[in-house]
């Protein structure tokens, strides 16, 4: 749901699309970026699509309603029939606080209506999404609805949670929680209470989730790939504990993902 990295298995390349767009100037600070699945799969089979979401949350028009995703720590499925679309916003780590005026822990492993997040009316929102014509008008749409809930001034906890954990995709050498704290300048204790506050997942989680992200590329990557010294390198002991991780989460060995295994249901 997130983007290219995180999903595992995609409809054929003429069945789907994902198309991105840059959030306005007021949404800029709390979002990452608009995001529309659209699909066609008249006439085809269904396609079973697993995907291991990024430490986001998300509000998305699709089924005929509008929800909120909390952060979700397990593998995310979705079976996609028929023709449709998906409109979705990304929020930043961090983003959706001020708006949800809640920890974003408290919606963790949840999907909720829209209409959760205090003076939004979900309803009105999928209205208006689901008559856009065009993508950008979905995209209008949504920042319509969204825009009026923004406080005055963003947060400056959403920037520093926004860098935390941008440090942590972007540095597979920080691999412990202590790392990332003297990186950020802080204590340990306060990153985790960032963490649980702002992101809704614990910093650990976050380091682990993205070592699977990474292996999971370099399985899809194409060629051979030495999965002990790829372990070591992501910070797992040895290649065992990074293949019993792997399959905890994606549902089968790497080996067999990257040969076109699928996750087990």
């Amino acid at each position: 749901m997130s983007g290219a990295r995180g999903v595992l298995r995609t409809p054929p390349d003429d069945a789907w699309s994902l198309h991105r767009f840059e959030p306005g100037p007021r949404l800029a600070p709390y979002a990452l970026f608009h995001w529309i699945v659209v699909w066609d799969l008249r006439g085809r089979e269904p396609h079973h699509q697993t995907t291991l979401p990024h430490p986001s949350t998300h509000i998305v028009v699709e089924q005929g309603g509008a929800w909120l995703y909390g952060p979700l720590r397990e593998r995310f499925e979705r079976t996609l029939a028929g023709a449709g679309r998906a409109v979705g916003l990304r929020f930043r780590p961090g983003g959706l606080r001020p708006l949800l005026q809640a920890p974003v822990s408290s919606i963790r492993d949840r999907r909720l209506p829209a209409s959760t997040l205090p003076g939004l009316d979900g309803a009105a929102l999928t209205r208006a999404v689901e008559a856009a014509g065009e993508l950008e008008q979905a995209v209008a749409a949504m920042e319509a609805a969204l825009e009026p809930l923004l406080p005055a001034e963003p947060d400056p906890e959403i920037a520093l949670a926004d860098r935390a954990v941008a440090l942590l995709e972007e540095d597979r050498s920080l691999t412990r929680v202590s790392e990332l704290a003297k990186r950020l300048n802080l204590s340990a204790r306060s990153v985790q209470r960032l963490f649980a506050d702002h992101v809704g997942l614990s910093p650990s989680w976050v380091i682990r989730r993205y070592r699977l992200h990474e292996a999971a590329a370099h399985a899809t990557a194409g060629g051979e790939v030495d999965w002990a010294r790829l372990a070591i390198s992501l910070g797992y002991y040895d290649q065992a504990h990074l293949v019993r991780d792997f399959r905890a989460t994606v549902g089968t060995a790497p080996a067999r993902y990257a040969a076109g295994g699928r996750a087990s249901q």
